[in-house]
C-alpha cells in the first residue's frame, strides 16, 4: 500500500475514537452555519462530517444535508443522531480527496475542523469546489497553529514520528495567508472570521486527559510513548498541561479557531 492511502487507513482508526467528543465542536457548530448562510431548502455537503454536528445543525434549519466522513464509526454515530432527532440526513462513508458527487451539486460546501485533516490539500480544494455550484459558497473552521489545538498537533509532531512525504500539516488551515493561496483565483469575496469554543473542564489535568482519551492522534501517540519511552510521555504530558494552563480559566479551556468563507467564481 502507498503510504498515502495507508496514511488514510490510519486515519480511520485513529479518529474512532472521536464520538464522546462531540459535545464540544457541536457547540460551535450553529456558528460555522451561521457565516456559511445556510438557508431552509439549501442543498449542503458537510465534508469530514464526524459525528454530524453541522449537518444536524443545518438540517435542523431545513437545509437538505449530506455528510461525508473517512472514519465508519463516526457515520455510525451521525446516523444514530440523525434517527433520534428525526432528521432525514444521508451518512456516507466518503473521502474528500474523491468525492463521490457530480459536478456543481451542492448549493453549499462545509467542514468544521475536517477536510483540514486530509493529506493533500490542493486535491481536497479541487473536490470541493467541484462538487460547489458556480456562486455556491465553501465555508470551514480550522485551529490556527498559534493557539492551544494547533499547538497540541505540534507536540504530537515533536514527540511521534514524522508524516509521511507529501503529508501537509493539519495547522497550516489555520493561516488566512496559506487558506487564500489555496482557494486561489478559484473564489471571491474571500473573508475570515476568528471565534472561541469553551469546553467546560474540571482542571488542566482533566483536560489532557479527556484529549487523551478521545482525540486520535493523541490516543494513538499516548498509547505508543506508554509502551516504548515512559520517560518521553511524561514530557509530552508535562508540556501539554503547560500548554493548556495559558487557556484555562473558571473551569474552561478556550479553544480558538478560524472561520473562512468564500464564493466559487
Amino acid at each position: 500500500m502507498d503510504p498515502i492511502a495507508q496514511f488514510k487507513e490510519n486515519a480511520k482508526r485513529v479518529w474512532s475514537t472521536f464520538g464522546p467528543s462531540e459535545m464540544m465542536t457541536s457547540s460551535v457548530a450553529p456558528r460555522l452555519v451561521r457565516v456559511a448562510g445556510i438557508t431552509h431548502g439549501a442543498r449542503v455537503l458537510d465534508v469530514g462530517c464526524g459525528t454530524g454536528v453541522v449537518a444536524l445543525t443545518a438540517a435542523r434549519l431545513g437545509a437538505r444535508v449530506t455528510g461525508v466522513d473517512l472514519t465508519p464509526e463516526l457515520v455510525a454515530h451521525a446516523r444514530q443522531n440523525a434517527s433520534l432527532m428525526k432528521l432525514d440526513i444521508s451518512f456516507n462513508e466518503g473521502d474528500v480527496e474523491a468525492l463521490d458527487f457530480g459536478d456543481a451539486t451542492f448549493d453549499v460546501v462545509v467542514s468544521q475542523f475536517g477536510h483540514m485533516f486530509a493529506p493533500r490539500p490542493e486535491i481536497a480544494v479541487k473536490e470541493m469546489l467541484r462538487v460547489l455550484k458556480p456562486g455556491g459558497t465553501i465555508a470551514f473552521s480550522t485551529w490556527p497553529s498559534e493557539h492551544l489545538v494547533g499547538q497540541m498537533f505540534a507536540m504530537l509532531g515533536k514527540y511521534g514520528p514524522p508524516p509521511p512525504a507529501g503529508v501537509s500539516p493539519p495547522s497550516q488551515w489555520g493561516d488566512t495567508n496559506v487558506v487564500k493561496e489555496r482557494l486561489g483565483a478559484a473564489v471571491k469575496a474571500l473573508r475570515f472570521a476568528r471565534d472561541a469554543m469553551f469546553v467546560q473542564i474540571l482542571s488542566v489535568q482533566h483536560h489532557r486527559a479527556l484529549m487523551e482519551a478521545n482525540i486520535g492522534p493523541m490516543t494513538k501517540l499516548v498509547a505508543a510513548l506508554e509502551a516504548s519511552d515512559p520517560a518521553k510521555l511524561a514530557a509530552l504530558r508535562s508540556d501539554f498541561e503547560e500548554g493548556i494552563s495559558h487557556y484555562f480559566e473558571n473551569n474552561h479551556v478556550r479553544q480558538d479557531f478560524l472561520m473562512t468563507r468564500a464564493t466559487k467564481i
